[in-house]
């Protein structure tokens, strides 16, 4: 099975993501996690990856791709896969027509004022880097880590502000995505406002029947 995860941030990709590599023995995969193993290994393309990054700049559309063809090919994605939060545009939905076809593209909905409200509760131990949120996942002291107790704080890219921005960006890149993946009749709307456990069982139900 090749499935598509899509949602903007604070949807819950990279956590119903896990779940599924449990219950199905398919790998995720994360182009920023791609990113930053070919930047440590030293690979070809991690050494393009890295003058990127070095500058500031996100990797152009045919390095993330090169660096998905190159996972993708790998034993362990035999059975299939599960791509988190890739393609971000219709120029990479294109572009990975030419890597085979998938078989759904799963696309988490929630209400904007939600997403807003998901991200800015979030909190991040300055120790070990775990993640809370004030709303959903509440640490069992207040601004001390579960882990480590180390202190708690909200990253700068954590604020309304920055949220919206993100969030607008987010919008105006995967409108078309949407849409050219619903012209395909390989979307399936997920409604992600009843718990993770929830959504999670709306998932399953759409892939049991692939």
């Amino acid at each position: 099975m090749k499935l598509i995860m899509l949602g903007p941030p604070g949807a819950g990709k990279g956590t119903q993501a896990q779940f599924l590599v449990e219950k199905y023995g398919i790998p995720q995969i994360s182009t920023g996690d791609l990113l930053r193993k070919a930047v440590a290994e030293g690979t070809e393309l991690g050494k393009i990856a890295k003058s990127y990054m070095d500058a500031g700049k996100l990797g152009p559309d045919d390095l993330i791709l090169a660096l998905v063809k190159e996972r993708i090919e790998k034993p362990d994605c035999k059975k299939g896969y599960i791509l988190d939060g890739y393609p971000r545009n219709l120029a990479q939905a294109e572009a990975m027509e030419k890597l085979g076809k998938v078989d759904v593209v799963i696309n988490l909905v929630l209400p904007m004022s939600e997403l807003v409200n998901r991200l800015t509760s979030r909190r991040t131990c300055r120790k070990c880097n775990a993640v809370f949120n004030l709303t959903a996942r509440p640490p069992k002291v207040a601004g001390k880590c579960d882990s480590c107790g180390g202190e708690l704080y909200q990253r700068d890219d954590d604020n309304e502000k920055t949220v919206s921005k993100r969030l607008d960006t987010y919008t105006a890149q995967t409108a078309p995505l949407i849409e050219y993946y619903k012209k395909k009749k390989l979307l399936r709307d997920i409604d992600a406002t009843h718990g993770m456990e929830n959504t999670l069982a709306s998932i399953v139900k759409v892939l049991d029947k692939i």
